[in-house]
Parts: structure tokens; C-alpha cells; sequence
């Protein structure tokens, strides 16, 4: 039986394994963390609150996660494996805008996804809104033909299926000539979906945000939270899954060094403060970002490529939760994004999401809202009290009736692991199928032109870094569903704009000859 090391386990890393082992294979997966797996969608300790002489416990994550529309094979996968965690529809999100002492708020998901226009003009639905009109300047809808036009014009490119990484422009750039206030929504979007400001998200980035969750259909912007925890409704099921097939997990295993060993690979690895090795056929890299650049540029057979790959930066992030003695009126969204002069970047309402936040709502009145701050590193790196004391601010200032309600606050912080997702040059860029023969990877971060981002990416590479290895071992590979075509209207405008691009492209190249 061909051996097999698989390094992380994360989503990707437990999506892999799983299809190996359904194929008769029994790979090792190798997990630095010491006591929980999932990567990014693992829990956390739970939380104990002393309130009216009751105590409650909560459970904790490394942050709220909702499962998109689009999320096609992630969700087959779990479907496949009896995995049914419980999840409720997002009903409305909500755009907050802060301005000095003004504050104002639209109500504006439903609209998009719920729109008779069709994409991608879907947006105008927007425009019937009275709450969104209030929250517009005259330069703002003035700026609304530019925005439109903007949109439409991205349209003509396809950074993943191109291949192209539209080095060195911004956001910044992408929304140059919009109004003040469109652009720091827009900006919202953008550390949201990037976990980045306008001067620091890649423009291909978010053109590749904006294709897959809501330019090209308007569904696309569906999506689901998980009632419980990303670690107790998916991960750790896939996890229970895989050992269930066979596959072997080693907690508190760092991979620190990849050699060349015959045909196949030594991977060494601290584990227990030791250092260990194994010797496989076929190595799945299944890292953030951050740590396979470190782990391929300290490995002596791949150094000299991986310096010169360009990998996505990692981003760190904080989780702040609050608990309140009322509920807010405002709370009518279960989430919502901040933009102007907040210094949150979203929240969620977790006692309409979670039952044992909704269970400590129904007995005591009071309210938890879960509040992510998305770097940059200088904010990050701001002490406890002052991020928690901003934030309790914000929300007051957001939501009056929260003022000096607060009975207890925690903070978590997640290491610079969240992707900066930017799409790059092909011939720069870490694909599923490496350079290094016997070396596949997979992630929300590894190259391949599949639309898809984050949960499903990193599931979609996960499969396909699973393929690349079934087909060394003459085993058959598992089909990947295609991900949601765009809108009929959508979908031959870009065409038309691709087929113009490109037409545009030839004669200048003509031209220069």
C-alpha cells in the first residue's frame, strides 16, 4: 500500500484524507495544533459568564462561519458522510456607517439576493430601500454610475480561469473616483471578504470575491450559519470520519523539514518537544499559507523554487465577545459590517444563532454579539482593554440602548493564518500539483483557476490534491461538482466584455510590433 503523510489538518487536509481513505488508503496526517483540529474552523475553550447568581457556559470557536450557496462540494462531502450539522438562514445583513457622532444603518442582503433584477444588475434593488437612500449623499448616487460601471467593466476578466493576478493594483485603484462613502463600503466588503483595506486588497482578489459570491448571480449571496460550533459541525465529524476509515491523526505534530528519500519524501517533525520522522511515497501540504512557505524555503530539495513563489500573505485577526443584560431593538439582522470610522470590521448576533446563547436570551433578556477585527497588524497589535473598550464603544454608539449593559467581554486572538487571498501568476504560484513529484497541495490559498474561495476552496483543492494522488496509485478519482454558472444576462455580458478584451488586447499587441 503506497504510503502517504498528509501535513495539516485543516479543512483541506481532513477533505484529502477522507478520500484517500474511501479509496482503501491509509494516509498519516500530521496536525500542530496540540488539542484540537480544523485549522481555522476549530473550537475554542468554553466560555463560563456569572450573571443574576446563575453561571452559564458558552461554547467558543476561531469565529463565526457561514457556509455560502456555492459551497457545492463542501456541502456534497458532508452530505456523503451522514455530516449534518445544524445551520439557520441568514435573513438580512446589515451595512453601518459611523461618522463622528452619526450613525446610520441599512438593511441590505435580502435586497440583493431577493431582487427581481437580474445580475448584474441586481444591486438596484438596492435603490428601494429607503434605509440605504438615507445612508447616500447627491455625490453618492451621482457616483453610482461609476460604481455600476466599474462592476460591469470587472466583468471582462476572469483572474483565477486567466491566470491573472493584476500585479500591483489595489482596490484603492479599482474604486478611484467614487464617492467618499460608496468606496468605504465597498472598502467593508473588501476586509471582509480579504481581510484587508483598500490600499492592501488585491484587486484580483476581490474581483475573484465579487464573481463567486455576488456579481454573477443573485443567489449567490445566500448563505447559512452553523447553529453550533465549525469544530462540532464539521471538522470535528470529518475528523471522526476519517480515523473512522483509518486514517491516522498525530496532534501537536509540526512539520519542520521536507528531504528527499528515494522516490518519496522524509518529513520531519516536532512533536511532544522531540523530533520525529516519517518516510512516505506521496506527501499532501495541506499548511496556511505562512507556514508552507516557511516549510518549503527550510527544505533543502524545494528552497530554490518556493523563494522564488509568491505566497498570500496571512492576516491576523481578533474575536471579541460581549455580553449584554437587554437586547438592542436594532439587533433585527443576525450580522453586519462596519465601515466609516469603526474600528470593527462585522458582528453577529449569537443569541440569534447559537442555542446556548439563544437559551440564556429567552431566560435572562440579555443579548451576545460576536465582533471580528480583520488586522491590519498595528490594530491587531493593540493592548486588550483598548480593543475591547473601542469596540463596547462602537456598538453603543451603533446600538444606544447597549450603554453601560455589559456584563462580560472576552477576547481571543487567531495567529496572522487567515488568508489574503491573491490570485497570482500561474507560473509564480503553488498549484495542487507542485513542481516536486510525490508533493501535491491543497488550501484556500493554493492555485487553481475553480472559482471558489475559502471553505470551499480549500474542500474543492482538497479533492483535487486527493485526484493528483488516487491517479499515482492507479485508484479512481473522485468528480468534483461544477460550481453555480452565472445568470443567463450575467453570464453573456461576460462573455461579450471577455471576447472584447481580449479583441483589444490582440490589436494592441499588433500595434506594438
Amino acid at each position: 500500500m503506497t504510503s502517504i503523510t498528509i501535513l495539516g489538518g485543516g479543512v483541506a487536509g481532513l477533505t484529502a484524507a477522507v478520500q484517500l481513505a474511501e479509496r482503501g488508503l491509509r494516509p498519516l496526517l500530521l496536525e500542530a495544533e496540540p488539542e484540537q483540529i480544523g485549522g481555522r474552523l476549530r473550537d475554542t475553550p468554553p466560555v463560563t459568564v456569572e450573571h443574576a447568581g446563575e453561571a452559564w457556559s458558552f461554547p467558543a470557536e476561531h469565529g463565526v462561519h457561514g457556509i455560502w450557496s456555492p459551497y457545492r462540494n463542501l456541502l456534497a462531502l458532508l452530505e456523503r458522510h451522514g455530516i449534518t450539522p445544524d445551520m439557520a438562514p441568514s435573513r438580512e445583513e446589515t451595512w453601518i456607517y459611523g461618522e463622528g457622532r452619526s450613525v446610520r444603518m441599512a438593511h441590505i442582503g435580502s435586497a440583493i439576493r431577493g431582487s427581481w433584477v437580474p445580475a448584474p444588475f441586481h444591486y438596484l434593488a438596492l435603490f428601494l430601500r429607503p434605509s440605504f437612500l438615507a445612508m447616500l449623499t447627491p455625490a453618492d448616487i451621482v457616483s453610482m454610475f461609476a460604481v455600476e460601471g466599474s462592476l460591469i467593466g470587472v466583468m471582462a476578466i476572469d483572474p483565477l480561469a486567466e491566470g491573472k493576478s493584476l500585479a500591483g493594483m489595489t482596490l484603492a485603484d479599482l474604486t478611484r473616483g467614487w464617492s467618499p462613502r460608496i468606496r468605504s463600503l465597498f472598502a467593508g466588503l473588501a476586509r471582509n471578504a480579504l481581510a484587508a483595506h483598500p490600499e492592501q486588497a488585491p484587486a484580483a482578489g476581490f474581483i475573484a470575491f465579487l464573481r463567486f459570491y455576488t456579481l454573477l448571480r443573485r443567489d449567490a449571496w445566500g448563505f447559512h450559519y452553523l447553529r453550533g460550533t465549525g469544530g462540532g459541525g464539521i471538522s470535528g465529524p470529518l475528523a471522526a470520519k476519517a480515523r473512522e476509515l483509518g486514517v491516522e491523526i498525530r496532534l501537536g505534530s509540526r512539520a519542520t523539514r521536507l528531504e528527499r528519500a528515494g522516490q518519496g519524501w522524509r518529513v520531519t517533525y516536532e512533536r511532544g518537544g522531540q523530533e520525529h520522522a516519517v518516510e512516505s511515497e506521496q506527501v499532501v501540504l495541506a499548511l496556511d499559507s505562512p507556514s508552507a512557505a516557511r516549510l518549503l524555503r527550510d527544505s533543502p530539495p524545494t528552497a530554490a523554487q518556493a523563494a522564488d513563489m509568491v505566497f498570500p500573505a496571512g492576516v491576523p485577526t481578533v474575536i471579541m465577545r460581549f455580553w449584554y443584560d437587554t437586547t438592542p431593538k436594532g439587533a433585527v439582522a443576525e450580522t453586519g459590517i462596519c465601515t466609516g470610522d469603526f474600528l470593527v470590521d462585522n458582528f453577529f448576533w449569537l443569541h440569534r444563532l447559537q442555542p446556548a446563547y439563544q437559551a440564556w436570551h429567552e431566560a435572562t433578556g440579555g443579548s451576545a454579539v460576536e465582533a471580528h477585527i480583520y488586522g491590519p497588524q498595528e490594530i491587531a497589535d493593540r493592548p486588550d482593554g483598548a480593543l475591547l473598550a473601542q469596540t463596547s464603544f462602537d456598538m453603543a454608539r451603533a446600538f444606544p440602548e447597549l450603554r453601560d449593559r455589559m456584563i462580560h467581554c472576552t477576547i481571543d486572538r487567531n495567529p496572522a493564518t487567515h488568508t489574503l487571498f491573491t490570485p497570482g501568476a500561474p507560473e509564480r504560484s503553488l498549484a495542487v500539483r507542485t513542481p516536486w513529484p510525490g508533493l501535491v497541495a491543497c488550501g484556500d490559498w493554493v492555485f487553481d483557476p475553480n472559482p471558489a474561495l475559502y471553505l470551499e476552496r480549500a474542500t474543492t483543492t482538497g479533492m483535487l490534491a486527493a485526484n493528483a494522488v488516487l491517479e499515482a496509485c492507479g485508484l479512481e478519482p473522485w468528480p468534483l461538482l461544477p460550481h453555480p454558472s452565472p445568470e443567463p444576462l450575467a453570464g453573456a455580458m461576460a462573455r461579450g466584455l471577455q471576447r472584447l478584451r481580449h479583441a483589444m488586447l490582440r490589436r494592441r499587441a499588433r500595434g506594438k510590433e
